[in-house]
């Protein structure tokens, strides 16, 4: 039988094999990113946050943006269903490397984001996909969306992240076009 670190790292490989089938080549380096995260933000982290940050968008490119309409509703739904989705498939690749059915059920929970805001470590989560999102991908997203949607999306992340979430994002390496972007969206109304 594997010990408790063969199976992590089985678990681990198994979900890079299945992201680097990405065809854009993004989900395997977004893991990478949230799981750099989440040793910064909680080197303690258990099992099962750490499996959850890993697997976070595991073959996210299977459920397209455009089999949804393109409004907030079909967003919203998109984002449920890719919860679910995520979650299936994580399920499937710890059930075969060996995990008992309460860690898969607690890496599922997460990657449904349950609790939000009332569960600690889905909160780690959450700000560890907020810093992802504003270190690596904010800048470009802000270029191709008009300024009021970015500032809506900004208000949206940040009202997600706990306030140690936010302490971190204000010290990121960020453009100065971007910091400005980040500070008007904040400014009290």
């Amino acid at each position: 039988m594997a010990s408790d670190s063969q199976r992590f790292r089985r678990a681990i490989e198994r979900f890079d094999e299945a992201n680097s089938q990405d065809p854009r080549g993004k989900e395997l380096l977004y893991a990478q990113r949230m799981t750099a995260w989440l040793e910064k933000l909680d080197p303690n982290a258990l099992e099962p946050l750490k499996l959850a940050a890993r697997c976070q968008h595991i073959r996210r490119w299977e459920i397209p943006r455009s089999s949804f309409p393109m409004d907030r509703s079909g967003y919203l739904k998109w984002r449920k269903t890719l919860y679910g989705f995520h979650a299936e498939k994580a399920g499937e690749i710890l059930r075969h490397v060996g995990y008992d059915d309460a860690t898969i059920a607690r890496v599922q929970s997460l990657l449904r984001k349950e609790k939000l805001k009332l569960d600690p470590e889905m909160q780690t989560l959450e700000d560890v996909i907020c810093l992802v999102f504003l270190e690596n991908y904010f800048s470009d997203f802000a270029r191709e969306q008009d300024e009021s949607k970015v500032q809506n999306i900004i208000r949206r992340t940040w009202m997600k992240m706990s306030q140690r979430g936010q302490d971190l994002a204000l010290t990121l390496k960020l453009s100065e076009e971007d910091r400005q972007l980040i500070a008007q969206a904040l400014k009290p109304a």
